[in-house]
């Protein structure tokens, strides 16, 4: 069982502290800003910094799908998603660049073993930066 991770960066015109508040904004924002990919997306705790529990199902392919129970915790730079179904986290951090904010998500996980695993480790990173890409996307549109 290795280690599997995916990870994907944009530069946005928001300044960091203005970024990191959107992205640990999961009443208002998140949904705004989630791909086709995420479904029943819904607040469980909180809504907005530490402390929120979210839910959600990740639709990666159309056979592969997770159901995500994510409790948040942020640092000054950093929105940290752990999922208590999984090994799963998800870690948005945000630094300054140039007059904006370079945001980077990394996601990662302990793949599974054995032949499956060599695929996981292959394909998954290359489906869920995808994924990530499209999230990034809609952030920047969303703090422009």
């Amino acid at each position: 069982m290795g280690q599997v991770s995916a990870s994907s960066s944009i530069v946005v015109t928001a300044d960091p502290k203005r970024t990191l508040d959107a992205l640990a904004d999961y009443e208002t924002v998140r949904p705004r800003i989630l791909s086709s990919h995420y479904r029943d997306y819904k607040v469980v705790e909180g809504g907005k910094g530490a402390g929120t529990v979210a839910d959600w199902t990740l639709q990666a392919t159309e056979k592969r799908s997770r159901n995500v129970h994510a409790t948040v915790t942020v640092t000054d730079s950093m929105v940290t998603e752990r999922d208590s179904n999984s090994s799963m986290v998800t870690t948005w951090t945000v630094t300054p660049s140039g007059s904006g904010s370079l945001v980077t998500v990394r996601t990662s996980w302990k793949g599974a073993g054995g032949i499956g695993g060599i695929f996981e480790g292959i394909f998954a990173p290359l489906g869920l930066k995808k994924i990530q890409a499209e999230v990034l996307e809609n952030l920047k549109r969303e703090l422009a």
